[in-house]
């Protein structure tokens, strides 16, 4: 019998921290972004960005993250640091923009114009955030894989 084809990664819908507190999680994060809300229940909340969501689910058991960590993309990398140290929250140590969040969650924040992930132009246009632009190396790293934005 033939192998049946796998199915191709090609993306995340939506990522999913656990928190001690919805409206906690919500206060702590609303510090250091500028977001819209999806929606929330006593126990989850949808953070909007734009065709992907972070989902905020109560109940955290697990102890803090060491190495594990997601990228969160921003439009501006320099105003998220400022915001960091503004609410007193201490960067990790090593070569990234990584922090734990009250409740051990680790993420690593990024800058869009930085990295290859890339936001179809219709999405951006309907996060109001068009002028988000690459920058040569981003482009590089697109264009050898036959992906450079046009």
């Amino acid at each position: 019998m033939p192998e049946a084809k796998k199915a191709r990664i090609i993306g995340f819908n939506h990522v999913a921290l656990e928190v001690g507190d919805i409206e906690a999680a919500l206060a702590f994060y609303d510090r250091l972004f500028d977001f819209k809300l999806r929606s929330k229940s006593d126990s989850m909340a949808f953070i909007d960005l734009g065709d992907q969501f972070l989902a905020l689910q109560k109940g955290r058991t697990q102890s803090a993250d060491d190495g594990r960590h997601f990228g969160l993309v921003v439009d501006n990398k320099e105003a998220a640091r400022k915001a960091l140290s503004d609410a007193g929250i201490e960067t990790l140590p090593g070569p990234f923009l990584d922090f734990l969040d009250p409740w051990g969650n680790r993420i690593e924040i990024v800058g869009y114009e930085n990295i290859q992930f890339t936001k179809a132009p219709n999405v951006l246009r309907g996060m109001g955030l068009a002028h988000l632009l690459k920058n040569e190396a981003a482009i590089k790293e697109l264009t050898d894989k036959g992906m450079a934005p046009k």
